[in-house]
């Protein structure tokens, strides 16, 4: 399936089950051969719905649709604000203010959220998803940022460029291999630059 809009829009508060829902799925689409019992698919939805929630104000999600609405690719940044508990200490208990860091750090990101859907055939979605969420990052040469990625997804974003630091040992989450990862400026320079025009 293609995606007919061109462009990825920001998720609207309304929308977030709708986003829940569609992380939970995917990424079980991509990584299991079963069917998941529904009882705990609504376990994860609802679980992943009020933590977004919970992040929603210092946050940006974008989605991208097909034709008729329905969500094809996901990500979130949030700009964390030292209050909130971040995914990576609550999965992995990584505290990003215990890291040391070989620059000054003026702010701290985390990327999530991250889903395609699995039989999307747009080639450029995974840049497009990937740009949006670094390019607020990318306005600061001090900033740092932090995920938790799927072992598969971590070794496609070192292919195209995106540099990252393996900061912990890895746990099964939603269904795959997670890995804790942090990213700075200097490691996502050259995949920003190179991708730029993706970003209206």
């Amino acid at each position: 399936m293609r995606i007919t809009q061109s462009y990825l829009k920001q998720l609207e508060l309304e929308q977030l089950t709708e986003l829940a829902k569609f992380v939970v799925e995917e990424n079980f689409n991509h990584h299991s051969e079963s069917n998941m019992p529904s009882m705990e698919i609504q376990d994860d939805v609802q679980e992943i719905y009020d933590e977004e929630l919970s992040y929603f104000n210092n946050s940006e999600i974008f989605v991208a649709k097909d034709n008729t609405g329905n969500i094809q690719g996901s990500i979130r940044v949030i700009r964390w604000d030292y209050k909130s508990k971040l995914p990576i200490q609550k999965l992995f208990n990584i505290n990003p203010l215990d890291m040391s860091f070989s620059q000054n750090v003026s702010s701290i990101w985390h990327i999530g959220r991250f889903a395609t859907n699995k039989k999307n055939k747009d080639r450029t979605l995974f840049k497009k998803l990937m740009m949006y969420a670094l390019t607020p990052i990318c306005k600061d040469e001090n900033s740092i940022a932090f995920a938790e990625c799927d072992s598969k997804l971590l070794r496609v974003m070192n292919l195209m460029g995106i540099k990252t630091d393996i900061i912990g040992d890895s746990i099964n989450y939603l269904g795959s291999e997670t890995i804790p990862v942090s990213m700075n400026y200097d490691g996502l320079k050259g995949f920003y630059d190179a991708n730029r025009y993706l970003v209206s």
